[in-house]
């Protein structure tokens, strides 16, 4: 060999560990989940659906000790052609300032994530009925902001959500925050507030809860929250209860009930209540869900109730 591939393969090594030392650190994981559903005087045609997606991350540490990570989706959705790319995520922990996280597509605010913090062991007491309110949550969608800070005070943690206006879509950008307390073991009490301008009409929202896990595998919680519509008689308060109980490691079963009372006074106030139980055998998780939703979306005369199975692989 003459000198000049041994220089050329020399600098291709010093090359190859120069990458390999400033490697990301790479990651995939995944789940799918195969559902059946039924409700109470619609036709729900075919029950069984199927829903999917296989998470890609990389993470590195910069100089600094900041940790930079990426994070996106792809799934695909029932009745879609193919994969989509969903969940787009660039996270910056930056240790005691905080974690800074930019939502390219997929973004959640605050109120978003605490919308129904009541305990339970599937779904929400006004969930999987068809038709039935939901209730009125925060901003969120593409390229939203969001920040985090759990290094402020012992037991207390900060968020606030800001999504930029969009022109079009509404004028101006929208904010919410919240904060959360933690200092006693097993409680979490928490409010959050904002202003949500994606909305057909702005709403101010509050939200409080307060949840408590004993150590004897019983958790307990409430909630209310208010949103105030800048349409005339549009305002909805709700309030929501859970209990769920831990029988053994892998059996949690759960009762919910909450309410929407509507501000328009033609409308009664939708009432709901859940059982819902679910089963972890190691990788794959069964649960299940019986709903019963009273006077949906303000509606005295409608009354239904529907359930929701889900076999569920983690892989």
């Amino acid at each position: 060999m003459n000198n000049f591939k041994k220089i050329g393969l020399t600098a291709l090594a010093a090359s190859l560990v120069s990458v390999s030392a400033n490697a990301a650190d790479l990651s995939v994981t995944g789940g799918a989940s195969i559902g059946f559903t039924g409700e109470e005087k619609v036709d729900t045609g075919n029950g069984w659906s199927m829903n999917d997606g296989i998470t890609f991350g990389a993470s590195n540490e910069l100089d600094n000790g900041w940790n930079v990570s990426l994070s996106f989706i792809m799934d695909s959705s029932d009745g879609a052609a193919g994969a989509i790319l969903d969940t787009r995520i660039l996270t910056i922990d930056m240790g005691d300032s905080g974690v800074l996280k930019f939502a390219g597509t997929g973004g959640s605010s605050v109120l978003n994530a605490v919308d129904d913090t009541t305990p339970t062991a599937y779904e929400e007491s006004w969930d999987v009925v068809s038709s039935a309110s939901a209730i009125p949550g925060g901003i969120g969608g593409d390229n939203m902001f969001h920040y985090s800070n759990a290094s402020l005070m012992d037991g207390v943690s900060l968020a606030v959500a800001y999504v930029p206006s969009a022109g079009s879509s509404y004028v101006e950008s929208s904010l919410d925050y919240g904060v959360t307390y933690t200092g006693v073991d097993g409680l979490t009490v928490g409010i959050a507030a904002g202003e949500n301008n994606a909305a057909a009409a702005t709403l101010d929202i509050t939200n409080m809860y307060a949840k408590y896990a004993s150590t004897a595998g019983f958790s307990v919680g409430f909630q209310t929250s208010e949103s105030d519509s800048e349409t005339a008689n549009a305002d909805k308060d709700f309030s929501a209860m859970g209990i769920s109980y831990a029988v053994t490691e892998e059996t949690s079963v759960s009762l919910n009930s909450s309410t929407i009372d509507y501000e328009n006074s033609s409308l009664s106030d939708q009432e709901a209540t859940g059982i819902s139980v679910s089963h972890v055998m190691g990788s794959m998780t069964l649960k299940a869900a019986h709903n019963q939703v009273d006077n949906i979306a303000g509606t005295a005369t409608a009354d239904r109730s529907a359930y929701d199975l889900s076999l569920a692989f983690a892989f």
